[in-house]
């Protein structure tokens, strides 16, 4: 029974913890907050050059796309990987912020984080290729009439 309760303990002390207990400052506002994420999407895209080439990219990914007439779930394929890059992205900025905040000596656990989130976003890439294949190769093949 002891083991039960240590396991339940486990899962439910995360949840338990307050963060306004712990936050210099939250925001209890939805139009603030989602500011806040315009925000960091904005510095995003001035202070990180591979967002920018992630913008030119998924623009011509999405209007390559349409020309193809790809149908309703292909899209929603493209959107998701196309999204799923973006989100990897944001991320390593934030780990690589937090990450730069921490120490201003290096550190091979700092290190660790930065480079398993650069991974991150490899492998996210690395996905959205494969699948951007699969889904605009053959109809891209027949537009141009490969064979």
């Amino acid at each position: 029974m002891a083991k039960h309760g240590r396991l339940l303990e486990a899962l439910t002390s995360t949840a338990r913890i307050n963060p306004d207990a712990y936050s210099v400052k939250t925001s209890p506002n939805r139009i603030k907050s989602l500011g806040y994420a315009l925000a960091g999407w904005l510095y995003m895209l001035r202070w990180q050059k591979n967002v920018r080439i992630q913008a030119l990219a998924s623009i011509l990914v999405i209007t390559l796309s349409l020309w193809l007439q790809i149908d309703f779930y292909g899209i929603a394929l493209i959107v998701l990987v196309i999204t799923m890059v973006w989100m990897a992205e944001f991320l390593n900025a934030a780990v690589e912020a937090v990450v730069n905040l921490a120490t201003e000596e290096w550190h091979p656990m700092a290190k660790v984080g930065k480079d398993v989130a650069s991974a991150a976003v490899l492998l996210a890439v690395m996905a959205a290729v494969i699948i951007g294949l699969l889904v605009l190769g053959p109809p891209l093949i027949g537009r141009l009439g490969i064979r």
